[in-house]
This record gives structure tokens, C-alpha cells and sequence, in this order.
């Protein structure tokens, strides 16, 4: 349980550390991220032998070909996140993640053929039904949102059908990107335009610190998921998304409209009658997977 809440604050606040980065090109926060990320799950992968799952997860075109697309969606839902809290929309980046578990239920409808219960179906409606409002009443897609719900909720489909666990998983689909990203980095560094050597001492050092960052938090999950009840995970999953919004209205004072509001009513609405149905499925059949 320790492990679990630490990880969803970690997750939930990590709006103050990206804040702190607001001054460096988010696409090249999301390159160092690449970067010392496959340096971090690298190191662990050496001290636990995981080497040969990651080898023989990238030995076949289609393992490579499902670890890439699962690496470019992950790098969208990164790039979408971190340059919406820099640019000030940290509410509708907390609704991007109040809307994904929704969203994870219609693609396993859509795309897994899975049946959609009853309060399932009514929590999606209430969900569409706020997205709706926000688009008609403040007249414009809520892309950040969709795009941080959608690039996650297809990124857990394929990882849903991966053989992966999430260490070797993340870390296989950091490689992928990584050569890529350091390249970059490389030639951004050679033409005097990197960060690194630009920005004072504490900016380099959050700047390294990206994979730990983004590590960390997932080895706490693994550790508690393996020992937690479903419900139990899926409960604690909205302490990020809280976390965030409150940063975002209390701390960074964004707009909070009351068609903002009540597009969110609506959405937590969703989240109750979601949580409410996986609590009585769970209790009825312990070994259902919701």
C-alpha cells in the first residue's frame, strides 16, 4: 500500500518538477528523458539479470514493431503532458488522466470485443457528456486531455497484450527511441543550442534526473501492483489526477470555469459509477479482472 500511494503522489505532483524545467524545449526534456531513463533501467536491468527478455523482445519484427509503436505513444502522452503543465493547462492535463480509465473500457469494448456492463456503459456516457459540454460551452476541443487519455489508453492496450513486465517493458521501449534521442541531443549540443552547459547547476541537475523521475514511480507500482487488489489499485489510481488538479487550481491559479466544472462533475460522475461497478464485480467474483 506504501509503495502504491507513493507512487500515484510522485505521479501527482510532478507538476512542481516539470514546472521547474518550464525554461528548457519540452521536446528536449522528453529526448533526456529517453535518455537517462535507458541509462537508470539499464543499470537496474544489469544488477537483475533482464537482459535476455529485453533481447528477445526486440529479435522479431513484430516484437520490435509493437515495442516502437507502444514507444512513440508513450512518447506522445509525455511530450502532449509535459508541454500542457509548462504552458499552464495543468487542470486539463489531470482531466486527460481522469479520463483514461473510462477510455481504457470502450477500447476493450471497441477493439478487445469485451463485454460493457451496464454502469460501465453509463460511466462512459457521463464522461462523453462532459467533454461534450466543454467543447460546446467553452467552444474547442479539449485536445490536451484527449490526447494525453487517448495515446495512454492505446499505449495500455499493447502493453495489455505484451508478454513484458513493466520494468523490462519501459525499458525496452526506451532502447527503441533512444539512439534516436541522443542523436538529437548530440547535434543540438554541437551547435550550442542543448541545455546541458546552458542552464545554471540546478537546472542541469533536474534535467539529469529525468530517468529517475520517471523510473522510480513505476517500480513502486510494480512492487504494490503485484501485492494489491485490483479495486484496491484502481481506487488509489485517482490520487494522481486530485493531485494535479489541485496544484492547477490552488497552486498555479488556472481558470476553473463553471462549464469547467461541471464538465468535471459530470467526468467524476463517470469515475463513481466505474468504481462503484468494479467494487461489486470484484466482490462478487474475486477473480474477475475489472
Amino acid at each position: 500500500m506504501l509503495a502504491a500511494l507513493s507512487c500515484y503522489l510522485i505521479w501527482g505532483l510532478v507538476p512542481l518538477y516539470w514546472k521547474e524545467l518550464a525554461a528548457v524545449d519540452a521536446l528536449e526534456l522528453i529526448a533526456h528523458r529517453h535518455v537517462w531513463s535507458l541509462v537508470f533501467l539499464g543499470g537496474i536491468l544489469a544488477w537483475r539479470g533482464g537482459y535476455a527478455e529485453a533481447r528477445a523482445a526486440l529479435a522479431t519484427g513484430r516484437g520490435f514493431a509493437l515495442s516502437m509503436l507502444s514507444s512513440v505513444l508513450l512518447t506522445a502522452n509525455w511530450l502532449i503532458y509535459i508541454w500542457g503543465v509548462n504552458a499552464g493547462h495543468v487542470i486539463e492535463c489531470s482531466l486527460g488522466y481522469f479520463l483514461v480509465p473510462l477510455l481504457n473500457v470502450t477500447l476493450g469494448k471497441l477493439v478487445l470485443h469485451e463485454s460493457l456492463r451496464r454502469l460501465q456503459g453509463l460511466a462512459v456516457l457521463a464522461a462523453a457528456a462532459g467533454v461534450a459540454i466543454l467543447i460546446l460551452r467553452l467552444g474547442h476541443v479539449p485536445w490536451i486531455a484527449l490526447g494525453i487519455a487517448g495515446t495512454f489508453g492505446f499505449y495500455g492496450l499493447l502493453r495489455k497484450r505484451s508478454a513484458l513486465g513493466p520494468l523490462t517493458g519501459l525499458a525496452v521501449e526506451t532502447a527503441v527511441l533512444a539512439p534516436f534521442a541522443a542523436g538529437w541531443l548530440l547535434w543540438k549540443a554541437a551547435h550550442g543550442h542543448g541545455a546541458l552547459g546552458h542552464v545554471d547547476t540546478p537546472t542541469t541537475l533536474l534535467v539529469l534526473s529525468t530517468g529517475v523521475v520517471t523510473a522510480i514511480p513505476l517500480l513502486l507500482f510494480a512492487y504494490g501492483a503485484r501485492r494489491l487488489r485490483l479495486i484496491t489499485l484502481g481506487l488509489l489510481q485517482y490520487i494522481a489526477p486530485t493531485c494535479q488538479f489541485l496544484l492547477g487550481w490552488l497552486v498555479y491559479r488556472e481558470v476553473f470555469t463553471r462549464e469547467r466544472a461541471w464538465a468535471f462533475i459530470l467526468i467524476w460522475f463517470g469515475l463513481v459509477l466505474y468504481t462503484t461497478d468494479a467494487f461489486l464485480t470484484q466482490r462478487k467474483n474475486p477473480r474477475t479482472d475489472v
